[in-house]
């Protein structure tokens, strides 16, 4: 038999977002000690009065405790229950010092004015047209989140999400999961297939439906887009499909065929194209053929007297290969410009860019990074934007400003790091360029490709149709940085100079480790005591933890959760979402780009405020705010360590990377190179030279399809 027990929520001990387990305390009245419940609780708030149905259940570790199998929230009925209810952060533009102001002045009857009488709020100080109108809001919303998640919490969906379904949908939220749930899935960033897939299930749509089957494609698809790949081969994404979704061929087939013929993805020959990144391809296969085949705006009438004029402005002697490059940005219309670290580039650049301005040209700058715009802008003395700043993203039309309508105004663009621009980026830059400009692409082809589709700058190079200057010498200045010569070393597969006698000046190290364990400890040591300490740099601002890998006692989480722990100790305001916590002083990186916020992945800030009253946290990027609602906090991470392939386009005074053998799978070459050139000043590897020579050896790199080659050889 159910016995029914009342009181108010005092405080959650653990909450699992995943399946709504909660422990919490609850205060009984009558009762001293405050009694222990366990259950499936969702979205419950310190403050609220909740009914219970349950039985009382004797834990061997734990002692007595509530099992609950139902519950129902209740109004709380004494002002201080209101006040704390209020004062939670359940509702938005209510917080602590507005919760007590409201009571003082309404008392008992604090609710229900909220509910009917909302106007009455103005009575109070602080609150005028704007704040009520948040608090209306929020509380009618509130209320019908909670039908919604309450929905959900049967289907399996994390409550995380329920805001954001919410807010997606509104009203008719449930009628959306209800009817079409693998829709979830293309609206909402954070709930992916196999989500949609299990509330599919749960709602009764059959496993062999046809919906089913065309979302399973699409998302299919769009992993191996994760993994880099602008098309997928016909036959392989039947056989990807088929792991993923368990079902006939045939049906697989039929719904390859319906999702072709409303244009959602493109059949060409074997291979399949998610629609945007054929059109994208495609686009920008046609761009450059425009642009090439295009008269030049520019003419430079006397390419010796301006290298002769430039070199004597800049009190330097151009290299061969240096002086090619420059001549060529003169004549060509397109052109790239390939090299390590310590080669030159940011010299190339300058000068180019001096002759142009000289006389008169027009000449924008962008990178795909925050970072690298900043790096590129002290580097040349000038404005340099992101690409996507450079277009102007138009929250409005959900598109960039700047396109084949309104081209950038510009007869030349050079863009820097451009080994980290993907397909799709390169189709919106490349369209807004008029034909008759000339562009520079410069980078380092020996680096990771870009973290999303495609392999731009290598297909670009490898075509054969864009003339390539590849820089090769590296410069005396640039050979007293251990760094340079060793991130050369490991990119033609020799074993860098690790030990004291060979690395003079310091500024490369190698601690020989190889307990996973240990290797946490030192890394913590390093950041915290040795090197701010003999160094002189700042543990969060200076140093960066790069890692290969993302799990493991020294994969990203781990790292973060440790890192946080030690740099970032000392009492602040925290948040904890979906297993995460998030307090004011956090260094943090985005995982997504957004666009309304100007933010993109990739790019690190720190919080610089936790305001639970609005529900915002507040992030600094490089004296940028950008404000997240606390349901979008899964668009940013800790930052204290990064993945190699997030650390792409940024520099770091230091650079502290784990590399182990239990690493195996991600020992290349090229993720080596790049992680050591991110280290301005100091590089330290902590781990085996067993996994550094693995690492070296394998210079076999990750596949990527991509028919661009192809398409700029034709």
């Amino acid at each position: 038999m159910l016995i029914e027990l009342q009181g108010q929520l005092e405080r959650i001990t653990y909450h699992n977002e995943e399946n709504h387990y909660t422990i919490a305390k609850l205060k009984v009245k009558g009762q001293r000690a405050l009694v222990t419940i366990v259950g499936c609780l969702v979205s419950m708030t310190p403050g609220e009065v909740l009914r219970l149905k349950g039985s009382w259940d004797a834990h061997p570790k734990y002692g007595e405790q509530f099992k609950v199998v139902s519950y129902e929230t209740v109004t709380p009925a004494t002002v201080k229950g209101i006040e704390r209810y209020l004062g939670s952060g359940l509702i938005k533009g209510i917080g602590p010092v507005m919760a007590k102001r409201l009571v003082n002045k309404f008392g008992l009857e604090t609710l229900d004015i909220i509910e009917k009488d909302v106007e009455r709020l103005k009575e109070v100080e602080g609150i005028g047209e704007k704040r009520i109108d948040m608090i209306s809001a929020a509380w009618a919303g509130q209320k019908e989140v909670r039908d919604v998640m309450l929905f959900l919490q049967g289907h399996e969906v994390s409550s995380t999400y329920a805001a954001k379904i919410y807010r997606q949908y509104g009203k008719a939220s449930i009628s959306v999961v209800k009817e079409n749930p693998y829709q979830l899935a293309d609206d909402i960033f954070g709930i992916g297939f196999l989500i949609a897939d299990k509330i599919a299930g749960k709602l009764g749509i059959p496993k062999d439906s046809e919906m089913r089957a065309e979302a399973g494609i699409l998302y299919v698809l769009r992993k191996l887009a994760d993994d880099g790949h602008v098309y997928y081969p016909y036959e392989d994404l039947i056989a990807e499909s088929m792991k993923i979704l368990d079902i006939d061929t045939g049906i697989i087939t039929c719904a390859l065929k319906k999702i072709a013929a409303a244009h959602r993805v493109v059949i060409e020959d074997s291979a399949v194209y998610l629609a945007e990144f054929y059109a994208a391809e495609v686009g920008i296969a046609v761009s450059l053929k425009t642009i090439l085949d295009t008269q030049k705006s520019i003419i430079c009438l006397d390419g010796d007297a301006a290298l002769k004029s430039v070199q004597e402005e800049l009190k330097i002697n151009l290299a061969e290969k240096q002086i090619q490059a420059v001549s060529e940005s003169l004549d060509k219309k397109v052109m790239v410009i390939t090299g390590g670290p310590g080669t030159g580039k940011t010299t190339i650049i300058n000068a180019i860019l001096r002759i142009y301005r000289r006389s008169g040209w027009r000449v924008l700058l962008a990178a795909p990074t925050g970072r690298a715009a900043k790096k590129m802008s002290e580097a040349a003395g000038c404005e340099a934007k992101t690409i996507h700043r450079l277009l102007e993203f138009s929250p409005k039309s959900r598109g960039f400003r700047k396109n084949e309508l309104e081209r950038l105004d510009a007869d030349l663009i050079i863009i820097d790091e451009a080994s980290m621009v993907d397909t799709v980026l390169m189709y919106h830059l490349l369209r807004a360029v008029r034909p008759e400009a000339a562009i520079i692409l410069v980078g380092d082809i020996d680096q990771l490709p870009s973290v999303g589709a495609g392999n731009v700058l290598k297909d670009i190079i490898e075509s054969d149709r864009i003339p390539t200057v590849r820089l090769n010498k590296i410069f005396r200045q640039a050979k007293e940085s251990m760094i340079i010569v060793n991130a050369h070393r490991i990119n033609s597969g020799e074993f860098p100079y690790i030990t004291a006698d060979r690395a003079s000046p310091r500024d490369f190290y190698f601690v020989e480790l190889e307990d996973p364990e240990k290797v946490l400890g030192m890394i913590i040591h390093m950041c915290r005591n040795r090197i701010p300490e003999r160094f002189g740099f700042h543990p969060l601002n200076d140093i960066q933890v790069i890692t290969p890998m993302h799990r493991g006692i020294v994969g990203a989480s781990n790292l973060n959760a440790a890192l946080q722990k030690e740099l970032n100790a000392s009492p602040a305001k925290e948040l904890q979402r979906g297993g995460r916590i998030f307090k004011t002083g956090d260094k943090v990186m985005q995982i997504r780009n957004n666009y309304d916020k100007d933010v993109y992945n990739g790019d690190i800030g720190r919080i610089a405020s936790i305001d639970r009253e609005t529900q915002e946290v507040t992030v600094n990027f490089d004296g940028r705010p950008a404000a997240y609602d606390f349901a979008d906090l899964d668009e940013i991470v800790l930052g204290y360590a990064v993945s190699v392939h997030k650390s792409q386009g940024s520099e770091y005074p230091v650079v502290v990377m784990p590399l182990l053998t239990q690493h195996y799978l991600l020992l290349q070459r090229n993720l080596l190179y790049t992680a050591i050139t991110r280290g301005k000043k100091l590089v330290v590897i902590i781990g085996t030279k067993k996994a550094l020579g693995i690492a070296i050896r394998n210079n076999k790199q990750q596949l990527r399809y991509t028919r661009l080659k192809k398409r700029l050889k034709d």
